[in-house]
């Protein structure tokens, strides 16, 4: 199925309307992201939990901002090619009880920025 939107070139910043674009056109599913520090890395997680669900805890409109602030932070870290393409190829899927996550390679001249 192609997609309405032109893919975007590496380069290019992500926005949050991509980012739920590629969650649903990959799993069909509103899927939560989080960036979560663990043993000195940064990692972007994909959560079991989605929008869909009667039980997710944000609305839509909180959702497309928080999409909004994550996008802006992957941004701002110089990462957003590597989490487009690990997007869009990884063959895992989220399941109950198990994110997917992503190591996020950070620019040396940025870690200090973002990790403690």
């Amino acid at each position: 199925m192609p997609s309405a939107v032109p893919d975007p070139s590496p380069a290019a910043p992500l926005s949050g309307s991509e980012l739920l674009e590629v969650l649903r056109r990959r799993w069909q599913a509103s899927y939560d992201l989080q960036l979560v520090q663990r043993r000195g890395r940064l990692y972007l997680q994909v959560m079991w939990a989605y929008l869909e669900q009667q039980s997710f805890p944000l609305s839509a409109e909180a959702y497309g901002v928080k999409l909004e602030e994550v996008a802006g932070l992957l941004n701002g870290m110089g990462v957003a090619a590597q989490v487009r393409h690990w997007l869009s190829t990884t063959a895992e899927k989220p399941r109950l009880g198990k994110a997917m996550g992503l190591a996020l390679d950070l620019p040396p001249e940025r870690q200090g920025e973002y990790l403690l």
